[in-house]
C-alpha cells in the first residue's frame, strides 16, 4: 500500500510538471514575452510568439484523408480516456477500513474502534507472543471486509511455524472477536539481526 502511494504521488507530481511546464510556454509565448524580456529560447522551440501554433496547416492535415486516420485517432482518444477514468477511480477508491463498529457491522452500541487502534492493539498483542521480539500491524481493506497485515520480526532462537500458529490463534483470533469479522491476515516474518555463533 505505501507503495502504491508512492506511485500515485510520482505520477501526480510528474503529470503536474508537465502540465505546469506546457501552461508556461503556452503562455509565455501568447503574452510575446520572448520579445518583450529579450530571451532567446533553444532552436526550434516551439510557441515563441502569439501568433505560432503548435500544429501547421500541413501538419494537421497530412493523413486527414486517409481511411485510417480518424479510426485511429478515435481508438487512441478512448483508450487514453478509459485509462485516466480507471487511474482516477482507483485513487477515489477507499482502501482502509476506517472506523469498525465493535460487536460486528450491526452492533447497536454505536461503539466504534478506529483502524489505527486496532492495528496498535493487534501489534501490542502480538509482542506478548513467544518468539516475537517486535510486531508491527495496519489494517487495509474496506470497513466491510478489513484485512490485516502484521510485520513480524522474530527472536533469533524462535520457529516461524509455532509463531504463526500462536499468531492465529491469539491476537488474530480475539480481534476477530471483537470486530465480529473473518478478518484475513497477511503476516511477513523475518529474524533480529545477530552476530553468528562461533563454534570451536
Amino acid at each position: 500500500m505505501k507503495r502504491k502511494s508512492a506511485v500515485n504521488r510520482i505520477l501526480l507530481a510528474l503529470a503536474g510538471i508537465v502540465l505546469l511546464g506546457t501552461g508556461l510556454m503556452i503562455l509565455a509565448g501568447g503574452f510575446d514575452l520572448y520579445r518583450r524580456w529579450s530571451l532567446t529560447p533553444p532552436e526550434g522551440w516551439p510557441l515563441i510568439a502569439p501568433h505560432d501554433v503548435l500544429l501547421a496547416d500541413a501538419d494537421r492535415t497530412r493523413w486527414a484523408d486517409e481511411g485510417w486516420w480518424w479510426p485511429a485517432v478515435i481508438a487512441v482518444l478512448a483508450v487514453v480516456t478509459l485509462l485516466a477514468v480507471w487511474w482516477l477511480l482507483a485513487q477515489l477508491r477507499r482502501t482502509h477500513p476506517g472506523a469498525l463498529s465493535v460487536g460486528g457491522a450491526h452492533a447497536v452500541d454505536g461503539v466504534e474502534l478506529s483502524e489505527g487502534a486496532l492495528g496498535d492493539a493487534l501489534a501490542a498483542d502480538t509482542r506478548h507472543l513467544p518468539g516475537v521480539h517486535q510486531a508491527h500491524a495496519r489494517m487495509d481493506g474496506s470497513s466491510s471486509h478489513p484485512e490485516a497485515h502484521v510485520a513480524i520480526t522474530l527472536t533469533p532462537d524462535a520457529e516461524p511455524g509455532p509463531v504463526l500458529q500462536a499468531l492465529r490463534d491469539g491476537p488474530l483470533e480475539r480481534a476477530r472477536r471483537s470486530t465480529h469479522r473473518t478478518l484475513p491476515a497477511r503476516a511477513h516474518l523475518r529474524l533480529t539481526p545477530h552476530k553468528p555463533h562461533r563454534a570451536e
